[in-house]
């Protein structure tokens, strides 16, 4: 039987994606910890407790899983809340569990990409008004300069900002993050002082490690209009795509800052990124609604025809990945794709999902378009935010009170794609048959 691969560039970096407060568990200082505690506020009132006990040393066998099956990267994030748990105490203990964590990576041959905030904040931080008080900007770069300074013998792959624009909608104007606020211009401040917080520590950044390669992850999400004649589709769904997708890199990369209906020059942020980080899951139908006047006037619903998550969440729609590489190359940097994933418990869908998203990818590589690595969302089933544990992303199923892990199915699948550093026609036919003809029709 004639056979073909699907071969990617020499270096390319395999791995998985994870976050501090996602994973570590038993953290009290963070504003995410107190929002648990609110009634209401994550799904069935569940708690994140001990996560996937990273705090407590299970991360070295689930890196040793990661080593298993090849991955040769990993994207984590450090915690600031336990770095700095007041604004006058450096906890030195903190920051030597970063460093033993990092190191035992690069020992394993895992090089490590850090992202420095990942959605939570500390206590103290928040007192203050949190990225709403400009002081903040001040505040980062400490946090910043500490940890690079201390931690940077170990990584040179650095996110200063996982999904500003996910920050700022889903805590300032939707309310389902801390501190869940319904306030455009609540918004609008957040993201400003992150636009400049973020160049303050890429410049940070480059003073103590000048080889270092330095960006943002933005989530991307693929709008479309439900009806393409209709301009007024047409109308919403550009703005959401100018606002939640474009905001925070073309500040970044030319220094202008148009979100909320505001529009602000911030010179000291122009090119202050290294790479382009794309968080791509799923895609939207938009449709204008003059009655939604409290969701700025727009429906949002999953593409039909493609296969849904368990809990309706994403839709299986690769198409969108393509369009997310092609928006990151018109940034003229190289690119990361920082998470891809699919909630699956049952583990039916994540396969192909991993394979049509990765042949996508594939194919652009073909246009010489510098894409260096791919990190799956995620390693081990993992705490997820206002939705609990209601959402299971994981290669490894976890019993969250056990501690247990389960090897899925796609685990094996994700080993042959990192072993191969690509993948053939005999892969897909073992782990997704479903999809052979439609990649191989020159096979059957």
């Amino acid at each position: 039987m004639m056979s073909t691969t699907f071969n990617f560039p020499r270096g390319f970096l395999w791995g998985t994606a994870s976050s501090s407060y996602q994973n570590e568990g038993n953290n009290n200082n963070s504003n995410w910890s107190q929002w648990e505690n609110q009634d209401g506020r994550i799904a069935n009132n569940q708690k994140s407790g001990l996560a996937c006990n990273w705090w407590g040393g299970k991360w070295k066998e689930d890196f040793n899983r990661a080593e298993d099956t090849f991955q040769n990267s990993h994207r984590l994030s450090i915690e600031w809340s336990r770095i700095q748990p007041n604004p006058q105490h450096w906890d030195e203990n903190a920051i030597d569990h970063y460093r033993q964590i990092l190191q035992s990576l690069t020992l394993r041959g895992i090089r490590p990409m850090v992202t420095l905030h990942h959605f939570s904040d500390p206590l103290w931080l928040t007192e203050i008004g949190g990225w709403e008080n400009p002081d903040v900007i001040d505040l980062f770069g400490k946090f910043t300069n500490k940890t690079v300074v201390s931690l940077f013998a170990f990584c040179d792959l650095w996110i200063t900002i996982n999904e500003p624009n996910v920050y700022a909608v889903e805590g300032y104007i939707e309310g389902v993050f801390p501190p869940g606020k319904h306030d455009i211009s609540a918004a609008y401040m957040v993201m400003l002082n992150m636009v400049k917080a973020h160049a303050n520590a890429y410049e940070i950044i480059h003073k103590i490690q000048p080889s270092a390669q330095v960006g943002v992850a933005i989530n991307y999400r693929h709008f479309m209009p439900e009806k393409t004649w209709n301009p007024l589709d047409q109308s919403i769904t550009q703005f959401l795509h100018n606002n939640f997708n474009n905001s925070f890199i073309t500040a970044i990369s030319k220094g202008n800052f148009n979100f909320a209906f505001k529009k602000n020059k911030i010179r000291e942020a122009v090119n202050t990124q290294d790479f382009v980080g794309v968080n791509y899951y799923t895609s939207d139908k938009i449709q204008f609604n003059l009655l939604r006047f409290k969701n700025l006037f727009y429906n949002a619903k999953l593409p039909v025809g493609f296969d849904l998550s368990e809990n309706n969440y994403i839709a299986n729609y690769p198409y969108g990945m393509k369009r997310a590489i092609d928006w990151a190359r018109k940034f003229d940097k190289p690119i990361y794709i920082t998470e891809n994933g699919i909630e699956d418990s049952t583990d039916i869908h994540r396969p192909s999902y991993i394979i049509q998203h990765l042949y996508v990818l594939w194919q652009t590589t073909n246009y010489l378009i510098p894409i260096k690595g791919y990190f799956h969302w995620t390693l081990v089933d993992n705490f997820e935010w206002e939705r609990g544990w209601t959402q299971r992303f994981g290669l490894w199923g976890l019993d969250n009170k056990s501690q247990l892990r389960k090897r899925r199915p796609s685990a094996d699948l994700f080993a042959e794609i990192c072993q191969t550093n690509g993948f053939s026609s005999e892969i897909v036919s073992k782990y997704t048959p479903e999809v052979f003809q439609k990649m191989f029709p020159q096979l059957n």
